[in-house]
């Protein structure tokens, strides 16, 4: 029996995945299901065999990690020049290569305290402000749409024009003239953005690829460089935005862990691996073509069959982590593969891990009483997107007190 993919969220909680993903990983082999991307597909859901499937050589990301989901989306199309999401073997490793640095550990930890800068600025501007407010438009998406303008060389002031843009291409409803006048447009931005820098070098990712190629005799060409920018402009704040916003609703929604949290600030990053775990917003896996025959735990499948490592599920499994559907600060949750798995693991974890750790853990800090602005029945969740996440988070706090009230106190 063939099921239907994706599979839908329970509607009780909207941080599981779907409830199907418990009876598949319980079912004896791989699962076929129908996409809407016209293609049947197995989905690997268990954790040892998603991680199994990620690091195969034999199975290609030629089709992008989530065409999957895309009506009617064509597979047969050439892989995209410069694609680091798509490409395998020698192309991807060159291209790995060459972008490995820029987000190394020693990088990252070289660039926290001007990311700290720029949160105490949000959440200050937000103080003075007062709530409530929205917590997605103020907070989670300025900051790490802040952090990747500056390590491309992006004017932040631009920023308003390639979030509504990335916001296009990240929609699983079918491609649209929209959609395709919101890529042609963010390709043409960031062309611009490599011309500049070609013509004058400056400290930031693009100006160090266009050098570091040259200086290895492997120069990227205009088009590979197009088409980095534009996977790190969006995958830069996306993912991350996202897990900002959903972390801290689901730190509001179970107050006995966010008050370990609050109690002792040095957990916030064992805290970040748990949330990474438990909310997997890459919600519908990872696509993967099979370009020879491969075994998968007790299944094989043939040259050209499709497969999907289901990340939630993965990270839902109870071989792995006990308890799953709860959230546990306490729990040692660092071998999830929210980022995947694999050559092809997100190259910016380190960066996304840094974000959210200074984020959460100075949010919690600075706004003690933070809390929601709505019910929490009333929160809308973008589930039709490649990254989950909510469409709003009001929230509000209570005001500083004064001196006056001290002196009542």
């Amino acid at each position: 029996m063939t099921e239907s993919f994706p599979v839908a969220r329970p509607s009780g909680c909207p941080f599981d995945p779907a409830r199907e993903y418990a009876a598949f990983r319980r079912t004896d082999g791989l699962v076929k299901v129908a996409t809407p991307a016209g293609v049947d597909a197995y989905v690997v859901s268990r954790y040892d065999e998603v991680r199994t499937l990620l690091r195969d050589s034999r199975l290609s990301s030629r089709s992008a990690p989530s065409d999957h989901v895309v009506p009617d989306a064509d597979l047969s199309r050439e892989v995209e020049t410069g694609s680091i999401l798509q490409v395998d073997g020698v192309a991807h490793k060159r291209l790995r290569r060459l972008l490995a640095t820029e987000f190394a550990m020693k990088r990252m930890e070289a660039l926290r305290p001007r990311i700290v800068a720029m949160i105490e600025d949000r959440i200050d501007a937000m103080l003075a402000a007062g709530g409530p407010v929205d917590l997605v438009q103020e907070f989670a998406l300025p900051i790490p749409s802040l952090v990747i303008c500056e390590l491309l060389g992006v004017p932040y002031a631009d920023r308003d024009e390639f979030q509504e843009r990335s916001a296009q291409l990240v929609r699983v409803d079918g491609w649209t003239d929209e959609i395709q006048r919101a890529s042609d447009e963010l390709n043409q931005y960031i062309a611009g953005l490599v011309l500049a820098k070609q013509a004058r070098r400056e400290d930031d990712i693009l100006s160090r690829l266009i050098t570091r190629g040259e200086e290895l005799g492997t120069p990227l060409s205009m088009e590979e460089l197009v088409t980095v920018g534009v996977t790190l402009l969006i995958a830069g704040h996306e993912t991350t935005a996202n897990m900002i916003a959903l972390s801290t609703l689901a730190l509001l929604r179970n107050p006995d862990e966010l008050a370990k949290l609050r109690a002792d600030p040095a957990k916030v990053p064992a805290a970040v691996e748990e949330l990474l775990r438990y909310l997997s917003v890459v919600h519908f896996g990872l696509f993967r073509y099979a370009t020879d025959e491969v075994t998968v735990g007790s299944s094989t499948v043939g040259a050209g069959d499709y497969l999907i490592a289901a990340l939630s599920s993965a990270n839902r499994d109870e071989s792995v982590f006990p308890d799953p559907d709860r959230l546990d600060l306490e729990r040692d949750a660092a071998a999830h593969v929210a980022f995947g798995f694999g050559p092809h693991q997100c190259i910016g974890q380190q960066l996304a891990r840094l974000e959210l750790q200074e984020a959460l853990g100075r949010l919690l800090a600075r706004i003690p009483t933070l809390r929601l602005a709505v019910p929490f029945e009333e929160i809308r969740y973008r589930d039709n997107t490649l990254v989950y996440g909510v469409s709003a988070l009001p929230v509000t706090w209570d005001p500083p007190a004064t001196d006056r009230d001290l002196k009542r106190s």
